[in-house]
């Protein structure tokens, strides 16, 4: 790997150069994929049984239930309580 940076930055060296270089450094990138904190989750993931599946989406629909009835005892006192508490406002 003959390259060699002249003052403008650039690389002179031949194409082969710089090509290998290119690859080499895919591939070293390429090397390091599999390896993080990351990758041991990745490894350990597994499909989830037909009964974990179910209770994910009960809890899930649980929840996306309470969130809805949150908001819509949010909307009934935005409509009808608190225009009626701020009146003295607009007095």
């Amino acid at each position: 790997m003959s390259s060699v940076n002249d003052a403008s930055g650039e690389q002179t060296g031949s194409f082969e150069d710089r090509v290998q270089a290119w690859q080499d450094s895919i591939e070293s990138g390429i090397r390091g994929f599999g390896k993080g904190s990351w990758a041991r989750i990745i490894k350990m993931a597994r499909k989830p049984s037909s009964l974990e599946f179910r209770q994910t989406c009960i809890v899930c629909g649980i929840g996306m239930f309470v969130l809805g009835f949150i908001g819509f005892l949010m909307l009934v006192l935005m409509d009808n309580v608190l225009p009626s508490f701020f009146e003295w406002l607009t007095n």
